[in-house]
């Protein structure tokens, strides 16, 4: 994702502190505060992975790639503070610390070296440690530490009480419409799309028409079918069941936002009479089962003390011999949140789980688990897609949204890519039935059969 040339300027520091000196600070060797910085990490971690510019302007470490710029101090003392992927958000997130370049080439190279340990990983004895705290201090990498940014998330209550969760979903979607129109293409759908091309013609918006396509056609649908969509968001899948296969959708969701804009959207494509949307929450939902039922990417949400009680919800909403397709994300058990950036930037209390598990729990809710599909390469290429209009639409988002807030996307979606193409995270389309008291089914023995035709009004 290279650097766009229309991206808003970055905050720097005020004339009054202390790295907007311009006198450039040299060591013995002439590289400045970068050179020192490089003889730390090296010693650190055994090799230097990218090269460093410094608030004075010096430069050290491998050319060719990637420029880690810090423009502040403060970078390093959050570093110092929170080692961790959290300090490096704060800093990333405020400006103080930033790349010249593609930014996820940038964190794959991090990555690739803290994985590995480093290839020529020393021991540090404790003068050796005293000796780098010294230097750190020389070059005031000690200091307070630096408040958080307030684009964090600080939720109150118990998790995942109703209150809370709608809390969390706001804190996500209501960014605004216009924000995610902006960052999104013309279907609105904020999940993997399906890729079925590879020819420079095919865009994002005909890879999420395919994955809705294929999410119907898994639940067999067809003109007269009752739908229901847990978890909304803006509206793409009840909108495209309903116009291109006849079906009665009913979408709920949790945001404002998300409900007033499909609302508009239904009214716009004249689908009164067969599109449906409620702000609800999950475990609010009653009433006579619906033909099938789909979740597209919001079982994360939900908490992992509750995903029983959402999969018993699933299960109850769907009439016997009805289809459930959840198109849901999973990870390993380290950071099952997705990590404190996702967790403190991006979705409060999100939960992921192996997939494995997920599924024993959709089994134990009494669905049968017919087909599960692996979406992981799917999502690398929609991420990315995503960084892309990031960057080409940089000025409309920080004007829609604020730098802070387009800083934090553009780490969120490059770290998203990467942790899908490494497979350290996951994404799966599980289809699912209710049985009958006998245990049928009804779905038919092969895939060919039960994978309804594609959709003849495209």
């Amino acid at each position: 994702m290279a650097t766009s040339p229309q991206r808003a300027p970055h905050p720097t520091s005020p004339p009054d502190s202390p790295e907007a000196g311009t006198d450039r600070e040299q060591d013995g060797s002439g590289h400045g505060i970068a050179g020192r910085l490089a003889a730390v990490v090296t010693e650190v971690v055994g090799s230097m992975p990218v090269r460093l510019r410094a608030w004075d302007g010096s430069e050290a470490g491998p050319v060719g790639g990637p420029i880690v710029v810090l423009r502040s101090r403060r970078a390093l003392r959050r570093l110092l503070w929170d080692p961790n992927e959290l300090g490096l958000a704060r800093a990333f997130v405020t400006g103080e610390l930033d790349v010249d370049g593609d930014l996820e080439t940038a964190l794959s190279t991090c990555w690739t070296l803290l994985r590995a340990g480093g290839p020529n990983r020393p021991s540090l004895s404790k003068t050796k440690r005293a000796g780098l705290a010294a230097r750190a201090m020389r070059i005031g990498a000690v200091g307070p530490r630096p408040a958080p940014p307030r684009q964090e998330a600080k939720l109150g209550g118990t998790r995942h009480t109703r209150h809370r969760d709608a809390d969390a979903i706001s804190f996500h979607y209501d960014l605004g419409n216009d924000f995610y129109a902006a960052v999104l293409d013309e279907t609105m759908a904020y999940s993997s799309a399906y890729w079925t091309r590879s020819d420079p013609s095919y865009t994002l918006a005909n890879a999420q028409h395919d994955k809705l396509d294929l999410i119907c056609r898994k639940l067999g649908l067809c003109a007269g079918n009752r739908l229901l969509d847990v978890g909304c968001g803006w509206g793409s899948l009840i909108l495209h069941a309903a116009k291109h296969y006849g079906v009665r959708a009913t979408g709920v969701t949790l945001s404002v936002r998300q409900r007033d804009y499909v609302t508009a959207a239904i009214a716009r494509q004249g689908l009164d009479s067969l599109v449906t949307v409620r702000r609800q929450d999950y475990r609010e939902l009653d009433g006579e089962p619906f033909d099938a039922v789909a979740s597209i990417e919001m079982g994360e949400h939900v908490g992992d003390e509750n995903y029983p009680r959402y999969a018993a919800t699933v299960r109850r909403m769907v009439r016997p011999t009805g289809r459930v397709l959840i198109q849901q994300m999973s990870r390993g058990a380290t950071a099952p949140g997705g990590g404190e950036f996702i967790e403190r930037y991006i979705a409060p209390d999100m939960h992921m789980r192996p997939l494995g598990a997920t599924i024993g729990l959709l089994e134990r809710a009494g669905l049968e688990v017919r087909d599960v599909e692996s979406l992981r390469e799917h999502y690398v290429r929609t991420a990315r897609a995503w960084s892309k209009t990031l960057e080409e639409r940089q000025v409309e988002i920080v004007a829609i949204a604020g730098d802070a807030v387009a800083r934090i996307w553009r780490l969120y979606l490059a770290g998203g890519a990467l942790s899908f193409a490494e497979n350290r995270m996951s994404v799966h389309q599980i289809l699912a039935v209710r049985p009958t008291s006998a245990g049928m089914s009804a779905v038919p023995p092969t895939r060919r059969d039960w994978i309804a035709p594609i959709a003849t009004g495209r």
